[in-house]
């Protein structure tokens, strides 16, 4: 099958006829908490009024999924289990519409639930119990880099060997065929092309890419960073610096000399 012929898929995982996520500027954003456990709900909820967000709570999957349609939230965050469907389902039914940022939470600390969550396009993933002040931070961090800031990438591409990375189109191709990301994935294979050359730590890519300007759980930068090799294959341009973080290998020869 042509190139042409398939359906394209953008970075932020959506199908291309879905239109892309727009806050609404002036307004009072507003989360959409999914979350079937009450007291969770309320506790989560509190942060986030004291931090200034307007709170509506779903306690189904169903449920969350109608509110999502009917009154588009800034945010939802997203719990993995739930009594009819479970989060992973429900973001991809929300996916298929919509591209508004996700949080999801789950009591799982396995890297395979982190990567099925990406995979389906969540933007991020917190592990129970966590800190709510944490909770809070990612949740702002989320929100400026969906923002209009986001979308105003220099219209410039990343070019290393086959792989190509067009920022303003926010695609990825391997020999002219589109790979599919997830948005954080985009943003750190963009991040560390931007930096070539340069040895980018664990912690530099959690507060460039992420946002986190605490000291955030690494192994998200890892599961990306495995995403994108498996996804890439040779293409892959990142490096593992051992006891420091990641780079860029340098340009492959025959592309040097083309």
């Amino acid at each position: 099958m042509s190139s042409a012929a398939r359906k394209r898929v953008t970075a932020a995982g959506r199908p291309s006829g879905v239109p892309p996520y727009e806050p609404v500027v002036g307004a009072k954003q507003s989360i959409l908490v999914v979350e079937d456990e009450s007291s969770i709900a309320s506790f989560v909820g509190m942060y986030l009024k004291r931090a200034g967000f307007a709170v509506r709570v779903a306690d189904t999957g169903n449920d969350a999924i109608e509110k999502a349609s009917a009154d588009p939230p800034s945010l939802i965050i997203l719990d993995l289990m739930l009594p009819d469907l479970d989060g992973i389902d429900v973001c991809r039914r929300i996916r298929q519409r919509s591209d508004v940022p996700i949080l999801m939470l789950s009591a799982r600390d396995e890297d395979i639930d982190k990567i099925i969550g990406l995979e389906v396009g969540a933007d991020d993933y917190l592990t129970k119990p966590f800190n709510p002040g944490e909770l809070v931070a990612r949740v702002k961090s989320i929100l400026r880099r969906s923002g209009p800031e986001r979308r105003e990438f220099v219209s410039s591409v990343h070019e290393h060997g086959s792989l190509r990375v067009d920022a303003g189109r926010r695609e990825v191709t391997v020999v002219g065929e589109e790979v599919q990301l997830a948005p954080k994935e985009f943003d750190l294979l963009w991040d560390l092309l931007d930096h070539r050359g340069l040895v980018l730590t664990r912690d530099q890519l959690l507060e460039r890419v992420w946002g986190y300007t605490f000291a955030g759980d690494t192994r998200t930068v890892d599961v990306h960073v495995r995403q994108l090799r498996r996804k890439l294959g040779d293409a892959c341009p990142i490096v593992t610096v051992w006891g420091v973080g990641y780079k860029v290998s340098p340009e492959p020869k025959a592309a040097r000399a083309s």
